[in-house]
């Protein structure tokens, strides 16, 4: 498959800012009306901006980038660069989150392949990130399920596991996916996307 130059460079946006989103946590205030003596005061959403960036890029640089990206931030973590969370390295295939990593190229084709089938609208960029982002919860669920059959030493139940990366962090992502979505909107239209 051939990639225009412009998505080369969308994809490799994509694969900095995943890097990047990976260690940066998100943040928001409260309203400056509830602004006590203290002044400003974030609140943590329990969530990085790892799966912001993918959809970022695919509201973007489109399906083909977006994907790219995340294959790229795949190779290079299970290659021994430490981009994942807790580092890398091939072993990272026998953690249960790895499901969510690999989601994260479906999940960015999902939504670069939604972004640019609609007008470029608030609604239709927020509706395309949140394909992708349950896309990557898909994903990651079905690898869940599939390792705990395959593999049955785990030690801690599987609704566990379902509460700790899906359920959980999912209020954060949502978010997140809602800032991405107004971000991605305003960039378009300032590039005439």
């Amino acid at each position: 498959m051939l990639f225009a130059p412009i998505e080369l460079i969308w994809a490799f946006i994509g694969l900095l800012l995943t890097i990047g989103g990976t260690f940066l946590p998100a943040f928001v205030t409260s309203p400056i009306w509830f602004w006590d003596s203290g002044g400003l005061q974030p609140h943590s959403l329990g969530v990085t901006y790892q799966i912001g960036a993918g959809l970022l890029v695919g509201c973007m640089g489109g399906k083909n980038a977006a994907a790219l990206s995340q294959i790229a931030y795949l190779a290079l973590g299970l290659t021994l660069w430490p981009v994942f969370a807790q580092g890398g390295g091939i072993g990272y295939l026998k953690e249960a989150s790895f499901g969510y990593l690999l989601g994260f190229i479906p999940g960015a084709w999902v939504c670069g392949w939604v972004a640019f089938k609609v007008a470029s609208r608030l609604e239709s960029m927020a509706f395309s990130c949140l394909c992708g982002l349950f896309t990557i919860h898909a994903i990651g669920l079905i690898y869940l399920i599939v390792t705990r059959l395959l593999l049955p030493i785990k030690t801690s139940p599987l609704f566990k596991e379902i509460l700790k990366y899906s359920v959980y962090p999912l209020p954060g992502q949502l978010a997140v996916v809602c800032a991405i979505a107004v971000l991605a909107f305003v960039m378009r239209k300032l590039m005439f996307y």
